[in-house]
């Protein structure tokens, strides 16, 4: 009599996720370690201690208590040795720590069972990370946590210098391949300096993306067409993987802020956030509040008083003034604590986002259907400002220019939020986007569809 035999079930891929320093880079690993795990991966969820930030501390336990099967593995970083490059940003400095003690990850990844599928790692560490892989025999794929328009900038930083490391400019533009001219005073000065941890980490590592399975984005077609075809023309990478915009978990802590929200109107609130590492100067926070006080518009106002949230002990009334405060008790809400950026977004009352453009805020924004005005402040912001303006999600008012370069007058602040607040058409536009963020993240849509087929293509090599 025959027999027939049936085929194992095959299983989960196991993948380990690696974030570098800061919030920025937190998010959305937290995001996608949760996606991966809700399509059925075993993840393992790398954490390196110290923090820099009491947030990431704090959302990385918030994270572990709502997700406790995803793996915690603990990396703890040897002693900081400061090398020959300029870096005197806390948060790059956490970034040469970890790439400097990169090799201490072997032996915990290798005691991990099952053993590991692939690792998805920060882009800072791609060239440490990649022998790592190549001695587990494990696929390696790098996520960057900025726009498909500003990794190409990143990705091109090699050749757009000459021989006495000077960026080549033409009437101070520089020709990105698929994009056109770009404006170099978009480009962050650290980019630029050939002695910057910055600026030496970004070419040494994407001189090695040609060694990697794949790069994800957390961005999807119809908001970057143009970057992504531009990536994806490029034969001296890995295949491109638009894979956004990544979904949110929910969060085991009561929303913020949002019964004050509840009271106001539809679309009448403006949402004013400079993200988790950008702190303004204190005169620069005066001509602020002034300009919101001066337009009328009703706003809700998440300060940072200083870079790092360990540090930021100083109380709203010290900052603003306790007659600010009361003046305006009637129109608007200031906080001075982590908020959940999501749901305030998600809100009905909030019909506009004031935005440093990290690149985080814009997804979300652009997934939610929010429009920005933007106000770049330092990094890769220039240039996801572009993005915002070429996607028809917001306006960006570029004489303001950085953070530092000039002080914005009251005056100037108040008139810009009047004019963004009754637009009408940037609504409209913000709301076509949300539709084309939830079409790609469908079943079939673009970025859903290539997030299966990579976790597909996994699935097969661990039966092989």
């Amino acid at each position: 009599m025959a027999t027939t035999t049936t085929k194992p079930e095959s299983k989960p891929p196991h993948i380990a996720l690696f974030p570098c320093a800061g919030m920025g880079h937190l998010i959305p690993f937290l995001r996608l370690a949760a996606m991966l795990d809700s399509r059925g991966c075993t993840v393992t969820f790398i954490t390196v201690q110290p923090t820099v930030t009491a947030a990431e501390s704090d959302h990385l336990s918030d994270f572990f208590t709502l997700y406790p099967h995803i793996r915690r593995l603990e990396f703890q970083l040897l002693p900081y040795k400061k090398s020959k490059f300029t870096n005197e940003d806390p948060f790059f400095i956490q970034m040469e720590s970890i790439c400097s003690s990169v090799h201490v990850l072997y032996p915990l990844l290798q005691s991990l069972s099952p053993s590991l599928s692939a690792i998805i790692a920060d882009l800072p560490v791609t060239s440490r990370i990649i022998h790592l892989a190549s001695d587990l025999s494990i696929s390696i794929y790098i996520l960057t946590t900025t726009s498909a328009r500003f990794f190409s900038v990143m990705n091109h930083l090699p050749q757009l210098a000459d021989n006495n490391n000077n960026t080549r400019c033409n009437n101070g533009h520089i020709e990105i391949p698929g994009l056109g001219p770009m404006d170099v005073s978009n480009i962050p000065p650290a980019m630029l300096n050939p002695d910057h941890f910055f600026a030496v980490g970004i070419t040494s590592n994407v001189s090695s993306l040609s060694k990697v399975n794949g790069i994800l984005i957390n961005t999807f077609t119809s908001f970057e067409p143009e970057a992504i075809d531009a990536l994806k023309n490029n034969s001296g990478i890995a295949p491109i993987l638009p894979i956004g915009p990544f979904e949110c978990f929910n969060t085991p802590k009561a929303p913020n802020n949002l019964e004050w929200l509840d009271e106001q109107r539809p679309e009448s609130v403006l949402f004013i956030s400079f993200g988790s590492r950008t702190a303004l100067s204190k005169d620069q926070i005066t001509e602020l509040a002034n300009g919101l006080e001066k337009s009328r518009c009703k706003f809700l106002w998440a300060l940072k008083g200083s870079k790092v949230d360990k540090e930021d002990k100083e109380k709203i009334e010290n900052i603003l003034g306790k007659s600010f405060i009361d003046r305006t008790m009637n129109q608007g809400k200031v906080v001075k604590e982590w908020v959940n950026q999501e749901q305030i977004l998600a809100h009905p009352s909030v019909g506009g986002f004031l935005s440093h453009c990290g690149w985080n805020s814009v997804i979300e924004a652009a997934k939610l259907g929010v429009p920005i005005l933007a106000w770049p402040q330092h990094g890769d912001q220039k240039v996801n400002a572009e993005v915002v303006e070429n996607g028809g999600l917001g306006t960006w008012i570029r004489d303001w220019g950085w953070g530092t370069e000039k002080m914005v007058d009251s005056n100037e602040i108040a008139e810009k939020i009047k004019e963004f607040m009754v637009g009408g058409n940037l609504r409209v536009r913000a709301k076509e986007m949300k539709v084309k963020a939830q079409e790609a993240r469908e079943i079939n849509g673009s970025s859903e569809g290539l997030l299966r087929r990579m976790l597909e293509s996994l699935k097969n090599k661990e039966e092989d």
